[in-house]
């Protein structure tokens, strides 16, 4: 047999067997300790669900997509598995004006405006 079907055999086989395990094990009844939110040992103080602007979470996104950017552009010099280099070349630029134009349409739309 192949490497790589012997390899796909047992993933599955071990991930059934896990599954059904699991089915298995005592089911653990959670008890007013258990379901308390731990704060360093004090009782909360407020909910634990406050609201969370949404303004925080398009920057954590965009900061994402920018890490991502990144990620992807840096090694592309020494990847050089493209056929030619203005191959490459058109792959980076259109994943830089992917991107760009993604940014720009967010920013007309007011998700960078912090204050409304």
């Amino acid at each position: 047999m192949n490497l790589v079907t012997t390899i796909i055999i047992i993933t599955a086989t071990l991930s059934v067997i896990l599954a059904i395990v699991s089915f298995w094990l005592p089911q653990m009844s959670p008890d007013y300790e258990k379901l308390s939110p731990y704060e360093c040992g004090f009782d909360p103080l407020g909910s634990a669900r406050l609201p969370f602007s949404l303004r925080f979470f398009l920057v954590a996104i965009l900061f994402l997509l920018f890490d991502l950017e990144i990620a992807l552009l840096l090694p592309l010099p020494w990847g050089d598995q493209l056929s030619s280099p203005l191959l490459t070349f058109l792959w980076a630029s259109t994943v830089l004006v992917l991107l760009t134009l993604g940014l720009i349409y967010e920013w007309l739309q007011g998700g960078l405006e912090w204050a409304e």
